[in-house]
């Protein structure tokens, strides 16, 4: 009798995070159309949005396996919906440097439970990916779509310093990424108590 009920309240766990994982990967997706540009730091197509918010909250409720899936989840919506305008490459950035965000700050959460240094962790390696991750992969990618002359110049009209890759990355993406996490960090500190009790 045991064993049955301890089975079926299994089962029940199981079932409420898969439906919080639907849930907040939904979410993500949505916030994902309200993205703001920032016209005069960053080029038009580095928008600051919020998406990875309901995915740093589910990484520290649910685990950072769960945060993983739920950024995979959201990117994996915004490409097979037709939304994606970069063939698939915003999505692949957005969730390479997410997954990282989520998964560095709930690993950390989980071990020690200081909420803010487990987000500045994963702000470093959120940042630390969006180098990685631009250099070898993103701008390559890019760069089929649009050449990177073309994105080095609209840099560059920004600031002067820009004249090549490397400098795109870190007078561009280093600091686009410190800005996006640390405005995420900062709602999810606000908000974290209350969505908890909650989810």
């Amino acid at each position: 009798m045991r064993n049955t009920d301890t089975l079926n309240s299994s089962k029940k766990i199981e079932t409420s995070t898969l439906v919080k994982v639907g849930v907040l990967s939904s979410i993500g997706y949505i916030l994902m159309f309200i993205a703001i540009p920032i016209p005069f730091l960053f080029p038009d197509f580095l928008k600051i949005d919020i998406s990875d918010l309901p995915v740093l909250i589910g990484g520290i409720t649910l685990g950072p396996i769960f945060g993983v899936l739920i950024a995979f989840i959201k990117n994996l919506l915004q490409f097979l919906t037709g939304m994606s305008t970069t063939g698939g490459i915003g999505e692949l950035a957005n969730f390479l440097i997410g997954a990282s965000l989520v998964f560095a700050s709930s690993m950390l959460f989980k071990n020690n439970k200081n909420l803010v240094k487990a987000l500045l962790f994963g702000v470093i390696a959120m940042t630390l990916m969006g180098v990685l991750s631009n250099y070898f992969l993103i701008l390559p990618f890019y760069s089929t779509i649009m050449p990177i002359e073309d994105v080095i110049e609209m840099a560059s009209v920004i600031n002067p310093n820009i004249t090549g890759k490397i400098d795109f990355i870190i007078w561009m993406i280093v600091p686009f990424n410190i800005l996006k996490g640390f405005i995420i960090s900062s709602i999810t500190v606000l908000t974290y108590d209350k969505i908890k009790k909650v989810l």
